[in-house]
């Protein structure tokens, strides 16, 4: 890979000065910012590579890390990018080797002294490869229970991207919450075989509304244009879509990357192993993930009892189901 495709045109190295008081302060004071480069599969617009990113671009404002990064790196491409990046002095690595999973770990051996941590469907491995998965499921759930209690037609349906484990999570815990409040709603599911392509998601979401969905679960950039298209709610993951389709995106299951970036980051300081699983940093509980919501949208008593769960959920006392089948 050249320089060019690795360092892309959109390359962000921040300033070693912070650049106000944060939380963050002790970190900053206490040493020189961290070298950190983000690898990212898909385009930062992507909505899951977008969450790191703009993480990774908080941290480096507020002093922590001076950050670099590559987007839309193809798969054959990405083990070189990882060692490039080491090679040039990255102390942490953050990506996804959701299709390289053989080959990150082995790059992650041949460089032990920078630490990776990335987002995985399988573990950690030696002391310099943590791996992160991307729980946001209990927002999921407490959508579908809002879902679950507005359809009409009885029918909803979601669109993911690849039958991996965290995306049948999400899909089905959005399902499980569906049906703890309509156990008689049928869900439909469909996958559209890749990370990032909307109007893929688009003629997906389409073909589920054609089969009787009206509200439509997200878990793919592109699946808010068939509902906006066709009339009808749909349900964003990951970011907040309701500002981008005020009149159809009324809930999301929102995640956010912060937790878990900090807690990597904190310990390659300290000069911790980073062999690990982040994962629990992204949950509901842990501030790591929640759902935001268009108050009025969904009926008040669907309201309530969605806050009553997620109180619960917030308190320990309920733990929404992982399911981590593929979705039928």
């Amino acid at each position: 890979m050249t320089k060019d495709i690795l360092i892309s045109r959109r390359a962000v190295i921040a300033s070693g000065i912070a650049l106000g008081v944060s939380g963050f302060a002790p970190l900053v004071r206490a040493a020189a910012p961290l070298k950190v480069a983000g690898i990212h599969a898909s385009p930062v617009e992507n909505a899951w590579n977008s969450c790191l990113h703009k993480a990774l671009q908080d941290a480096a404002k507020d002093g922590v890390i001076e950050y670099v990064f590559s987007e839309g790196v193809s798969g054959t491409d990405y083990p070189r990018a990882m060692r490039e990046y080491a090679e040039q002095g990255n102390k942490l690595i953050i990506g996804e080797a959701y299709a390289v999973e053989k080959e990150a770990r082995q790059v992650a051996a041949d460089y032990p002294d920078t630490a990776f941590v990335l987002g995985s469907s399988g573990e950690q491995a030696g002391d310099n490869f943590g791996v992160f998965g991307t729980w946001n499921h209990d927002g999921a759930y407490l959508a579908g229970m809002l879902a679950g209690k507005m359809t009409k037609s009885n029918v909803v349906g979601s669109v993911g991207a690849i039958p991996i484990p965290e995306v049948n999570m999400l899909i089905n815990a959005f399902a499980a919450g569906v049906k703890a409040v309509n156990p008689d709603a049928k869900h439909l599911v469909s996958f559209i075989g890749t990370f990032f392509d909307p109007p893929k998601a688009r003629e997906a979401g389409l073909a589920q509304i054609d089969a009787g969905a009206d509200i439509l679960f997200g878990e793919r950039i592109g699946t808010a244009d068939a509902a906006k298209e066709r009339g009808i709610k749909s349900i964003g993951s990951l970011i907040d879509y309701t500002p981008r389709y005020p009149d159809t995106v009324f809930a999301n299951a929102m995640w956010y990357f912060r937790p878990i970036l900090d807690a990597a980051i904190a310990d390659v300081a300290a000069g911790k192993p980073v062999g690990r699983n982040y994962t629990s940093y992204g949950l509901m509980k842990e501030g790591g993930s929640d759902i935001v919501f268009v108050k009025g949208v969904a009926p008040a008593e669907a309201e309530a009892a969605m806050e009553a769960k997620r109180a619960e959920i917030k308190a320990g006392t309920f733990e929404v189901p992982k399911m981590m089948d593929e979705p039928k």
